[in-house]
């Protein structure tokens, strides 16, 4: 080959298998972004799916008053209802205030919380037991998000710094209206996914009075009445799966320590007196982080942890029931179908006072049994959590009480007699 003459070279096959490898490469990319938004899919649809519903018409037909808010309306299962829209216009004041405290930065703050609640709406509507689209479009469910969060958050920061209140706020200046209020964010019909809250939490302009606070460290102390014990719980118990405020709360009453191991064949709970009389059982206040640690000694003594009785108890109660009614385990459930086997007459409502296992300034012992008797529960033994305690309990022999009754008799005798021969 002469000098300057250029080599042809064959690269066609050098080529082609080049480009082979190129496409390989991008359709294992695509496949692999397919792999990861198909399994991101299929997480939040499990971790979201139907998290909040609608009670079922048997117990809402016994207590409608339990089960549907009466002052305000969250989310979209009560939304546009017109005994409720009278307190529509005290939301708009309330997310005005809020977004507002920084007014320069105002629409800013809108349209970043418009875009993010956009972006989480398909999400959001996959958490209600029903087909919201029927019923609410697109920019109204946004705009509802919105309102019905901007609300909430603004509620937390007036009750936790006094100093933000108006003196003419309808839900501050009356007590029943605030305990209206209240009972009406504990409903199960009545919620927004609590990662909704978060997110616009984290948009919107926080006084400097609540920087301190969390989201969920403002909602505690919102419904501290209404958690037992001190009213005091550690945010570090809590997981980031919280789906919304009833379910906040109902992480307060679940139990810290494991039950008894259980055949799970077992739910009878014999009444107070019952044990105390014919099976010789003790019964003790505990103190314990769970209102739900109840155990029985070896002593044959029942230790259960105090529980204060109050004016959303009923509520609270039912509505947590429902929530468990529809998935997961039944803790509560299982507390209040226990408490009320323990409590069948006002007799022993008045012991387990006595005892300060419970404790109500509001109800006397009778009010007491008829509250227990007001809360329906139907639990199948399977999710029973204290069949074992149960079981336990069941397994003691009963007492020869006509025998007793003679020694008694008996020993009263002598000593009678004794003391006249003296």
């Amino acid at each position: 080959m002469s000098k300057g003459e250029v080599k042809e070279v064959d690269v066609s096959y050098t080529n082609v298998e080049t480009n082979d490898h190129v496409l390989d490469i991008v359709q294992e990319e695509e496949e692999e972004e397919d792999l990861v938004q198909s399994i991101r899919e299929k997480m939040e649809n499990t971790s979201s799916f139907h998290r909040i519903n609608r009670v079922p018409d048997e117990p809402k037909k016994k207590s409608e008053h339990s089960y549907s808010p009466k002052l305000v309306s969250i989310g979209p299962l009560h939304h546009g209802v017109d005994n409720l829209k009278d307190a529509e216009e005290h939301k708009w004041c309330y997310l005005n205030t809020l977004v507002s405290r920084k007014p320069i930065n105002t629409e800013t703050i809108l349209e970043n919380c418009v875009q993010t609640l956009r972006s989480l709406e398909d999400k959001a509507r996959k958490c209600y037991g029903e087909n919201t689209n029927e019923h609410i479009g697109s920019n109204e469910f946004v705009q509802m998000m919105l309102l019905d969060s901007g609300f909430l958050i603004e509620l937390f920061i007036k009750f936790a710094i006094k100093g933000f209140r108006r003196r003419d706020d309808m839900f501050f200046s009356d007590s029943e209206m605030f305990f209206r209020l209240r009972c009406d964010l504990i409903l199960m019909e009545n919620q927004i996914p609590f990662f909704v809250l978060h997110q616009v939490f984290h948009l919107v302009p926080i006084p400097k009075e609540c920087t301190t606070y969390s989201l969920i460290q403002l909602a505690l102390l919102f419904f501290r009445k209404l958690i037992p014990g001190e009213g005091v719980v550690s945010t570090a118990r809590y997981s980031p799966d919280i789906h919304h405020l009833l379910d906040l709360i109902h992480h307060c009453y679940l139990p810290t320590s494991l039950q008894i191991h259980s055949n799970g064949t077992q739910k009878h709970m014999h009444n107070v007196l019952h044990l105390r009389h014919v099976l010789g059982i003790k019964f003790k206040k505990a103190i314990s982080e769970s209102v739900m640690n109840i155990r029985l000694t070896k002593n044959k003594v029942l230790e259960i942890p105090t529980l204060k009785l109050h004016r959303y108890s009923e509520v609270l109660f039912k509505n947590m029931v429902a929530m468990e009614q529809c998935g997961g385990r039944k803790h509560v459930a299982s507390y209040v179908y226990l408490m009320k086997s323990l409590v069948r007459s006002a007799e022993d409502a008045s012991y387990l006072t006595e005892r300060e296992i419970l404790d109500s300034s509001l109800y006397n012992d009778e009010k007491i049994y008829q509250l227990m008797e007001e809360l329906n529960v139907k639990l199948d033994v399977k999710d029973f959590y204290y069949s074992g305690l149960c079981e336990k309990a069941n397994g003691y022999k009963k007492k020869n009480v006509w025998k007793e009754w003679r020694q008694k008799i008996s020993s009263v005798y002598k000593k009678t007699v004794k003391g006249i021969s003296c």
